[in-house]
């Protein structure tokens, strides 16, 4: 499931998040963010398994160390606060998979109805 070093790139880039995994950097907007070492090993982890969902037990073991016994709702806090930092785009990275984990999504601009429509127009003429 997760990627080896190996496959990893140096840099996860879009329009508006930058992640570089040598130096522990992370921009959004050209504007660098205060994240904790915790904040950014689950960051990191998520992003390296882009569009992958990552199952709540793989990021409590990888990032905090704990087994499946341990029962925390500090992997849930640290979303949220994730999401908060990434604002205004925090939801459409971080998705939550409900029963299963995480999945970390590349920004897409939302698609409005009227563009939609628009396409759809422009399509049968």
């Amino acid at each position: 499931m997760p990627e080896s070093a190996m496959d990893k790139p140096a840099v996860y880039r879009d329009e508006h998040l930058e992640v570089d995994f040598k130096s522990g950097m992370v921009r959004l907007d050209s504007v660098a963010l205060v994240l904790t070492r915790k904040e950014y090993e689950l960051l990191a982890m998520l992003v390296a398994n882009e569009g992958e969902i990552v199952p709540r037990d793989v990021l409590l073991l990888r990032v905090w160390g704990y087994g499946k016994e341990i029962r925390t709702r500090t992997l849930d806090v640290h979303i949220r606060r994730l999401r908060k930092k990434l604002a205004p785009y925090g939801d459409r990275y971080i998705q939550t998979i409900f029963g299963a984990g995480y999945r970390f999504q590349r920004y897409r601009e939302p698609h409005s109805a009227a563009s939609f429509s628009a396409a759809v127009a422009s399509a049968r003429a």
